[in-house]
């Protein structure tokens, strides 16, 4: 029987886990403080269900050939595991972006028979699906001559908006830092590169009013999601979202990072202390996540299509928001990889429709609405 190895049983891993371990699998929770993994798992009596303390050649001597290896640690430890997976003939799987370093992995993936997935979540992740899901659609119309619009925007935000428009699960320090990396997108059929917190945007969703700002590159997400090489792209942005007002409340983080001055580590260190002290989660506080992707096409400067997906989901506890729509999404692509449904290679996401379509359905057992217009 494969087993199936966890790795973290942080926040945002438990309701997939407990999802998993319901299903009597072979199932090993691996946590560095065993009691968190031991936790996740106190709903189910099973021999099958284990928990263990995380350590790397521990694992080494654990893991089988055909067994899968869930990463919910840090991006920056998952190619060494990717390694460890390829050498001990096992399949691997993460929510995290795929990296340059993962990707290489590609080659001896194919040769192995082995499936390296990655970005099977949240953002990334079901943003991907309801991109490839409206790009097809788009594609069946069969339009000629097309100028297109891509958005997609997703925050984890606050049920009950606070003063600050937004609150912390962990450490500031990275949301903040995030904001002073460049953005890339296309507007106006030109590739734009800029500080994210300089091109913050309104936008409104279901009559509900929020701000967004670019994230990352987008540019490469339009050869990722199949845009035909015909279609003319207008704008195409993948973004952040925040509460109305979000931009107002982090006008002195903004000026921090403004200063470029030599201590500007330590002032965002402080910064984050005292947003952290001030605006953390508490226990059983709901969370929210909002999810947003369009896709509209023009012809002659007359729109001729338009559709989109959204998702709006609140959740507290071990069930926040965001651990459900992360994990549970996970969860599901690993029911797909134990009925060796995914072909073998580094992925970056899931883009069949049937593959997608069961996890929507997956999602939708656990009460998780999904909205197409």
């Amino acid at each position: 029987m494969k087993t199936i190895h966890w790795l973290g049983a942080g926040l945002s891993s438990i309701p997939g886990i407990r999802r998993l371990a319901k299903k009597n699998l072979s199932l090993i929770v691996w946590n560095r403080t065993i009691s968190k993994a031991e936790k996740s798992i106190n709903h189910i009596q099973s021999d099958k269900v284990r928990a263990k303390k995380y350590n790397f050649l521990d694992l080494e001597n654990s893991i089988k050939e055909g067994d899968i290896v869930v990463s919910q640690l840090s991006a920056n430890m998952h190619f060494q595991i990717a390694e460890l997976c390829l050498k001990k003939k096992c399949n691997f799987a993460s929510t995290s972006y795929i990296s340059p370093e993962i990707k290489s992995l590609n080659e001896i993936a194919l040769k192995s028979n082995l499936i390296i997935l990655n970005e099977v979540g949240l953002d990334p992740g079901i943003d991907h699906f309801f991109s490839h899901l409206l790009v097809d659609q788009l594609k069946n119309q069969d339009f000629k001559d097309l100028s297109v619009s891509y958005d997609s925007y997703c925050g984890g935000i606050p049920a009950l908006p606070n003063n600050f428009k937004y609150k912390f699960s962990w450490s500031p320090i990275g949301v903040i830092k995030a904001l002073n990396n460049k953005a890339k997108f296309i507007k106006d059929f030109k590739e734009i590169s800029i500080t994210p917190y300089k091109h913050i945007k309104n936008y409104s969703i279901n009559n509900e009013k929020f701000e967004g700002y670019p994230n990352r590159n987008s540019i490469p997400y339009i050869k990722e999601y199949n845009f035909p090489e015909m279609w003319k792209i207008e704008n195409f942005v993948r973004g952040t979202l925040r509460l109305e007002g979000w931009s107002k409340s982090w006008k002195e983080i903004f000026e921090i990072l403004d200063e470029k001055s030599q201590d500007i580590n330590k002032k965002i260190e402080n910064k984050s202390e005292e947003l952290w002290n001030e605006h953390q989660y508490k226990n059983d506080e709901e969370d929210r996540v909002v999810l947003w992707v369009k896709l509209s096409a023009k012809k002659n400067n007359k729109l001729v299509w338009s559709s989109s997906y959204h998702l709006d989901e609140k959740g507290s506890g071990e069930n926040t928001a965001m651990a459900k729509l992360v994990s549970i999404t996970l969860s599901a692509a690993i029911d797909l990889m134990l009925e060796n449904k995914i072909p073998s290679g580094v992925q970056p996401a899931l883009s069949n429709k049937k593959h997608i379509d069961y996890i929507f359905k997956i999602l939708s057992e656990n009460s998780i609405k999904i909205t197409h217009q």
